[in-house]
């Protein structure tokens, strides 16, 4: 399977995520959100130019673009 940034998921679409691009910052600020490798994720919503909420670990959160494209996964089943 191949890794996509969590902006490439369809709304509905669960995933795996896989890695954490960028610094030591943006890193662990996804990591205190909940989004380190082998969470799983689901894409709640994703509008074009605004934010994307996503689902991991029972809470929904609301991600930046910027900051989305930096989740890297792996689409599940």
């Amino acid at each position: 399977m191949r890794v996509v940034p969590l902006t490439a998921l369809e709304p509905g679409e669960p995933a795996l995520v896989h890695a954490l691009a960028g610094g030591r910052g943006v890193a662990r600020r996804l990591a205190e959100l909940g989004l380190v490798p082998g969470a799983t994720v689901r894409v709640l919503s994703a509008g074009r130019g605004g934010p994307v909420l996503v689902e991991v670990r029972g809470s929904r959160i609301a991600l930046g673009r910027g900051m989305a494209d930096k989740v890297l996964v792996r689409r599940s089943a």
